[in-house]
């Protein structure tokens, strides 16, 4: 008989997600997007910081790096690595902006 691993699921934006927990959505912005390739991502998460770790190591170390840069946003609101998540969560990663004239 051959077992399959509880392992990844396919989600809506075709990336992949553990299969427990309820689903946290990130909304990436600027180079936080162009370092994942996409400008939503979701998993399974009770932190942000749950959330990010496993987004690091499904996006890519360009994606992580970006990540130092980044301030983090939960429904609209700062947000720190234990702030919690739920399945309604939306969570910003919103690199700095520069102005210019």
């Amino acid at each position: 008989m051959k077992h399959e691993r509880a392992g990844p699921r396919k989600i809506r934006n075709g990336r992949s997600a553990a299969t427990v927990g309820p689903v946290a959505r990130l909304r990436l912005f600027a180079q936080a997007r162009e370092a994942a390739g996409t400008r939503e991502w979701e998993a399974p998460a009770a932190t942000v910081g749950e959330l990010l770790d496993v987004a690091g190591v499904a996006l890519g170390p360009e994606f992580v790096r970006v990540l130092t840069i980044c301030r983090i946003w939960v429904d609209g609101e700062p947000a720190d690595r234990d702030t919690p998540v739920s399945d309604r969560s939306e969570v910003g990663v919103l690199p700095p902006v520069s102005g210019g004239s």
